[in-house]
């Protein structure tokens, strides 16, 4: 059984960035529901329970219902994207990466702003959807977009 993680802030402290309101609303509403119904079309699963919502995610073809496992790609991506989502926030923000981190956006974007750029236009999708930032089987960092609750998994 999935939960929510407890969050190390709370809802007011990431202002002016991401205002309360904005916060109260995915914790508690969309985080709570894609947790809620992850669990729920579990229930219907047993053989699954097991699995870390990664292994979940990343083999969904093994759910042969296809109702259930559109449920469980939904709910359970929106359970993992808010989860990574929630603990890569900080209150008052950060400073721009350095060492190893700042090398490879140099080498993979040119600079930090590059980076920002690409990541703003990749979260400018129609709809709803994420921007990710990730590193390939080589090493080399990436940007990607997904739709709804999707991700790179």
């Amino acid at each position: 059984m999935f939960k929510q993680i407890n969050l190390n802030y709370d809802f007011k402290s990431l202002e002016p960035h991401i205002d309360e309101l904005t916060m109260i609303t995915h914790y508690t509403k969309h985080h709570a529901a894609y947790t809620s119904n992850l669990n729920t079309a579990l229930e219907k699963l047993p053989e699954l329970s097991n699995l870390s919502i990664e292994d979940l995610l990343k083999d969904l073809s093994k759910i042969s219902d296809e109702s259930l496992r559109n449920t469980i790609r939904n709910n359970g991506g929106g359970f993992y994207n808010h989860n990574l989502y929630f603990t890569t926030l900080q209150p008052g923000g950060s400073n721009q990466p350095e060492g190893d981190l700042a090398k490879q956006i140099e080498g993979d974007f040119g600079d930090f702003s590059s980076l920002k750029e690409k990541l703003t236009a990749a979260a400018s999708r129609f709809g709803s959807g994420w921007a990710w930032l990730s590193a390939d089987s080589q090493g080399n960092l990436k940007i990607s977009s997904t739709p709804n609750q999707d991700n790179p998994i």
